[in-house]
């Protein structure tokens, strides 16, 4: 391997490495805050959780459409036009950028500010009152979700990834705990809880923007295109859709769930396992944010063979590095969902079921990241139409006779198939894919690693909760990680991941 391919990856697993733990904390974070609700709130908690739940991801959902592509937009243009040498074109087009977000996120917030009764009528069951003033606070936080992105893209344009990371991954779920338990102090009810959320998002807006604007302080002001404007919009247009479906596939299963339940508690268990299930695919997400300029950078000067190597051996780590997560969240459901509440154990089937679909999805690697690197992202788009309406229609099918189990089935039956597709697409238009004789190098350590979590979990499955979870993760982990070392790793793999800690160090 030469120095320049040696060095990639070595930038790779080092960013990677910074990635996860940012989402790390994220998910933890997260998980803290679902946890605090569902138990600050007392036997109300399941109810509790499931409104903030779909007023706080209805606001994240909506402000990804809203925000109208300008995220990938500020990412694109910034490194266009600093790698051409025109860093000083950077602010202005951040501005026409931010504009465009700001109108059409307010427009949306108006909208759903106004429906608020109408969309606790739909989802809330009885408690449309105190549901309309939740759905009426997250409408405010809408346009900070969108412009916190548009400032993050931008700084990543400037080969800034640490903002995203602390920002984004970081400081916004941990400032939402610290601002909602201010918030109780005052009043403990789910509005409380959701203006906690939007001034968590207010606040990390707030300092991407004065990111921004010491990152690029220096950089002399220089005119933009007269047609500028209008390119964001072209450019923002299709984005916008596609973003929208990406993020309310996360949650479609979960409101049509909220519709046809008339219990909110089962919606709040829903939610657990939901969260829980996606954490599955923290590894992938980190690698996919480090991945992709690498593909568009790849794809243009036409490495094919050496795109194709990378996206084995990266897709490769992603699972490496996913298994054990896997192997503790299908053995012991039970304990991990316990962190929740005792009453959250009822959602280890569903889990189960969702771990099926994340498993697919995390095996196949960055396939949507590569399309629309490669110039696809029509294709990315139709992926995405198809895969919302197969998770409605399969949902709508199925959780009016079997509830949660029922929306779980829909969320792992659409990542399936729209992973399937996407990794046929890659292969059609770019003619790489992600599997190789490398991968059954896992199998042992998985194997291994299996019995080491599934015995852990039979000895200490009549302690304590914590005790049964807290020793069958590190069993598990510490078997399968010892495998994985000895019988998988290549010693290039070895040598490199001693360096990237060692510079870590």
């Amino acid at each position: 391997m030469d120095t320049s391919r040696r060095n990639d990856r070595l930038t790779l697993l080092a960013g990677t490495g910074q990635n996860i733990a940012g989402l790390a904390v994220y998910v933890v974070a997260s998980l803290l805050a679902n946890v605090l609700i569902y138990r600050a709130f007392g036997v109300g908690g399941g109810a509790a959780l499931g409104l903030v739940t779909l007023a706080t991801q209805l606001a994240f959902v909506v402000a990804a459409g809203s925000r109208f592509g300008m995220d990938m937009a500020a990412v694109r243009r910034v490194a266009i036009e600093v790698g051409a040498g025109h860093a000083g074109r950077s602010r202005p087009i951040m501005r026409r950028a931010v504009s465009i977000a700001a109108v059409v996120s307010v427009a949306v917030a108006v909208a759903v500010f106004a429906g608020a009764g109408s969309l606790a009528t739909a989802f809330a069951h009885g408690r449309e009152a105190s549901a309309a003033a939740a759905f009426r606070a997250a409408a405010l936080g809408l346009p900070f979700i969108a412009l916190v992105q548009v400032y993050l893209g931008g700084t990543r344009g400037l080969k800034i990834m640490r903002h995203t990371l602390y920002v984004f991954w970081i400081g916004q779920p941990v400032s939402w705990i610290v601002l909602m338990v201010l918030g109780w102090t005052v009043r403990k009810n789910a509005t409380v809880t959701v203006l906690a959320y939007t001034l968590s998002w207010l606040l990390a807006t707030a300092i991407a923007w004065l990111l921004w604007l010491r990152d690029t302080r220096g950089f002399e002001p220089m005119p933009v295109p007269a047609d500028e404007t209008a390119g964001l919009i072209r450019y923002g247009a299709p984005r916008a859709p596609a973003a929208l479906l990406s993020q309310a596939l996360f949650w479609v299963d979960t409101f049509v769930l909220g519709y046809y339940v008339h219990n909110p508690r089962e919606v709040g268990i829903y939610v657990a396992a939901v969260r829980v299930a996606q954490g599955l695919g923290l590894f992938l997400t980190a690698v996919s944010y480090m991945f992709s300029p690498f593909v568009a950078d790849l794809h243009a000067r036409g490495e094919r063979d050496e795109l194709n190597d990378l996206y084995k051996s990266l897709t490769r780590w992603v699972v490496a590095g996913t298994i054990p997560i896997l192997l503790v969240l299908a053995v012991a459901p039970v304990p991990v969902l316990h962190v929740f509440g005792a009453g959250a154990a009822g959602g280890a089937t569903a889990l189960r079921i969702m771990l099926l679909g994340q498993t697919v999805n995390v095996a196949v690697g960055a396939a949507g990241f590569v399309l629309i690197m490669a110039g696809r992202t029509g294709w990315d788009l139709i992926v995405y139409v198809g895969s919302f309406l197969l998770d409605l229609v399969v949902a709508i099918a199925l959780v009016p006779h079997f509830g949660m189990v029922g929306a779980a089935t829909a969320q792992a039956t659409t990542l399936a198939v729209s992973n399937a597709v996407r990794l046929t697409l890659v292969w059609r238009f770019v003619r790489i894919q992600p599997f190789d004789r490398r991968y059954l190098r896992l199998l042992v350590p998985a194997a291994l690693g299996l019995v080491a979590t599934a015995g852990a979990h039979a000895l200490f499955s009549g302690t304590a909760w914590p005790v049964d979870l807290l020793a069958t993760a590190f069993l598990g982990t510490c078997v399968y990680v010892a495998a994985l070392w000895a019988l998988a790793l290549s010693s290039s793999e070895r040598a490199a991941s001693l360096r990237v800690v060692a510079r870590a160090r």
